[in-house]
């Protein structure tokens, strides 16, 4: 038997009717999405760099990911599809900001969380 595994087999018939009534109250697909989004490195640079700057023209996140202006529009426009981003067009330029408050909290709290992790791990060796 495995140690990370219950010896016995029994569930607390509550709770697990409790949650199960609460994952019919949504879509855990759509959720999903939201992570497979975010999943990309690069989207995460993106994500990330639209929580730092609120806003940024095309160019700006192309330099950022060290890109081109087509791979950088691909990857905002997959963000844009998902809900997750907006955009603005000034003139010639276009400029993208992250469209949900839900997204910018968990990109920060992401961040946050992997330098901590990294801050602790750091002092552990």
């Amino acid at each position: 038997m495995k140690k990370d595994q219950c010896e016995i087999y029994c569930y607390d018939e509550e709770k697990v009717k409790q949650v199960q009534a609460s994952l019919k109250t949504v879509d855990p697909v759509d959720t999903a999405k939201l992570f497979k989004a975010l999943a990309d490195p690069t989207r995460l640079k993106i994500a990330y760099a639209l929580v730092e700057e609120e806003e940024l023209c095309v160019c700006d996140v192309a330099n950022i990911i060290n890109s081109s202006l087509a791979t950088a529009s691909l990857h905002l426009r997959l963000l844009r599809n998902m809900g997750l981003a907006k955009y603005r067009k000034e003139g010639k330029l276009v400029f993208y900001s992250l469209d949900d408050n839900h997204v910018k909290q968990m990109v920060r709290l992401a961040f946050d969380h992997n330098k901590e992790m990294s801050e602790y791990g750091a002092s552990a060796r």
